[in-house]
């Protein structure tokens, strides 16, 4: 029953327009992005590796489709969770709109089992949404600039990753970058569970995303505190899975930040989902 259940939520979600807003928006995006890099992405590469020039030789295919889908992943990593917003905070707030909520709960399925279908299909939807998106930066990016080695740039210089040694961080890079989006859709989720209204969790999820980024980049003593605490500053742990030599000390703890903060609020969720009134 519950799969089943599972399964009706990611069609609801796949029967709704606003679902393929983020496919659009992302395909359109890397579109314009993969365009601009193949017009104009020498200078871009120059500008870049300028400083180093007096000291290093660029020999070989810089602007190269690994190069291209770091850039992607690194541009859209900040826009996607409104993207992802826009459908998992609809998905028990729309519920409510359109007065389905009284029948939904009324199922021969318990309120919990109900919420993490409704999860599950959020998620399923996040990984939709970033595999899309892998596909467009890492195969079609590697279609039209080749392969190559990567130049990243840090804050500690320069580094170059070799070819045969990206396959695993791209993966892994991704994977972190799911789970931030995961956090996201967690967020959105337990936010429409205090909604009517899809309007809400949506605007609410991105206003805490600017407000705890904002918080995250203040040099401020009293707030150095509780920044390593805020799920922003471990949005953009993907980048640790390029730097020489890992620090997997950072990956570990992003990772524990971001899994103890979904599990907190999918509690958040499941207790005011499971006092929901639908009488009134």
């Amino acid at each position: 029953m519950f799969w089943k259940s599972t399964y009706n939520e990611f069609i609801k979600i796949a029967a709704k327009p606003r679902s393929y807003i983020g496919i659009g928006a992302i395909t359109l995006i890397i579109v314009i992005i993969l365009f601009a890099m193949k017009s104009d992405g020498m200078s871009f590469i120059s500008f870049v590796t300028q400083p180093f020039e007096q000291s290093l030789a660029f020999e070989g295919n810089i602007l190269n489709g690994n190069l291209i889908a770091f850039i992607i992943l690194q541009m859209l990593i900040i826009h996607v969770p409104l993207l992802i917003a826009l459908v998992t905070g609809d998905l028990i707030s729309g519920e409510g709109a359109m007065g389905t909520i009284r029948l939904l709960l009324t199922k021969p399925i318990s309120r919990t089992s109900i919420l993490f279908s409704k999860y599950l299909a959020g998620c399923a939807y996040t990984l939709v949404i970033l595999l899309w998106m892998a596909f467009m930066a890492l195969v079609v990016g590697k279609w039209l600039f080749g392969t190559g080695d990567l130049m990243v740039l840090n804050s500690d210089g320069l580094i170059v990753l070799q070819e045969h040694d990206l396959a695993w961080r791209f993966i892994c890079g991704f994977v972190v970058a799911y789970l931030s989006m995961v956090m996201i859709a967690t967020l959105s989720l337990t936010l429409s569970c205090f909604s009517e209204n899809s309007i809400g969790p949506i605007v609410t999820t991105m206003a805490i995303i600017i407000l705890f980024t904002i918080i995250g980049t203040l040099d401020v003593p009293s707030l150095q505190k509780i920044q390593p605490y805020l799920f922003t500053s471990h949005m953009v742990a993907w980048r640790n899975f390029f730097e020489d030599p890992l620090p997997m000390d950072k990956i570990i703890e992003s990772t524990c930040i971001l899994v103890l903060h979904i599990i907190g609020l999918l509690a958040i969720a499941v207790y005011k989902f499971k006092r929901k009134d639908i009488l009134s």
